[in-house]
């Protein structure tokens, strides 16, 4: 071959190697564009899917600790379906039903890896929303969190495909416990101006009687009738105890006391027993005026703490659920039935 064929061949060769990286770029492309195309279009059929304005009347979700269901009653209300005496704040599911209905996919991954990469393959949450009118059911399942760790991987409708990648905010809802979704019971106002006695029972007894004085000032000058003031004075027994800083402090506590949580709706015998109600802490009987004038008494009986030891296990009166209050918020009460008033 001379130098002229070899030329030659060298620029056929040349040629050749050019057009097939035209060739394999243009299949690139394509290939690409067609795989954006099924993302996009997959994307929208999911946003479709989740976003056609459902009434959903049921809902369930799973989590790494609980399956809770939910259903809504004749009036609407949700309900827990376990329970449905259960007194649900429903706001959770209620924005959950929200979500669902604007939720749209941040990414969506037609052609990726294996469901194990993703978490998939054992997921971490599922969620079930049914309309009972058409009957249809969207069902949602929770993978691994991405790498940032602000959004999930998620598969819709039990297909192993596409994989969407959807915000985290949907995922926390579901990782609500029940026990956090309890509308909690308001303890009445206890002040000064509304307790009229205060029995507190634990090693000590102690009962607290109020006596509400009432007084109008008089004008030196001109002899007319000033402001009404009042003041409450404590005794126990025969001693005056209002100035005692023990009882100052307790009255402070009862004006702002709260429950913080619910531990035990509808416990068992054993679980009343490990909470400390068969030897309570401290049992508080308090008599005082209610909004409408009448009279009213609350029972307030704490337990033993909590496994953090930050509360004390609380039940009111006849209610059988078992509740938390803060160990800070209930610490003079706790000691005036250790100790009485005494220094």
């Amino acid at each position: 071959m001379n130098r002229q064929q070899q030329k030659l061949l060298r620029g056929l060769v040349i040629a050749a190697v050019v057009l097939l990286a035209v060739l394999a770029a243009v299949l690139l492309f394509k290939r690409h564009s067609a795989e954006k195309q099924a993302e996009e279009e997959a994307a929208q059929e999911a946003a479709s899917a989740i976003t056609e304005d459902h009434g959903y009347t049921s809902l369930t979700y799973t989590n790494s600790t609980a399956t809770l269901s939910f259903t809504q009653d004749e009036d609407g209300s949700w309900i827990w379906a376990d329970d449905p005496e259960f007194p649900l704040d429903d706001s959770t599911i209620t924005y959950i039903i929200q979500i669902l209905q604007s939720l749209k996919p941040q990414q969506t991954i037609t052609d990726g890896d294996t469901l194990e990469a993703y978490g998939l393959d054992q997921p971490s949450a599922t969620l079930t929303a049914t309309d009972a009118e058409t009957g249809e059911t969207l069902k949602l399942t929770f993978g691994k969190a991405t790498t940032d760790g602000t959004s999930y991987y998620m598969l819709m409708n039990d297909a192993e495909s596409p994989v969407y990648i959807v915000s985290d905010t949907l995922y926390n809802y579901l990782s609500t416990p029940i026990y956090d979704m309890c509308v909690l019971p308001e303890l009445p106002v206890l002040t000064e101006e509304t307790l009229n006695s205060l029995t507190i029972q634990g090693a000590v007894e102690t009962t607290l009687t109020a006596a509400h004085n009432e007084s109008t000032s008089t004008d030196e000058t001109d002899g007319e009738d000033g402001e009404e003031t009042s003041s409450v004075t404590w005794t126990s027994g025969e001693t005056d105890v209002t100035d005692n800083e023990k009882l100052q402090s307790l009255l402070d506590e009862l004006s702002t006391l709260s429950f913080t949580k619910c531990a035990d709706y509808k416990p068992s015998d054993e679980a009343v027993e490990l909470c400390g109600f068969g030897s309570p802490t401290a049992v508080l009987t308090a008599s005082y005026v209610t909004d409408s004038g009448t009279e009213g008494t609350l029972t307030l009986t704490l337990g033993t703490k909590n496994v953090d030891g930050d509360s004390y296990y609380a039940r009111m009166d006849d209610d059988t659920t078992i509740y938390l209050l803060s160990a800070s918020a209930v610490s003079a009460l706790v000691t005036a039935a250790s100790s009485g008033l005494g220094a």
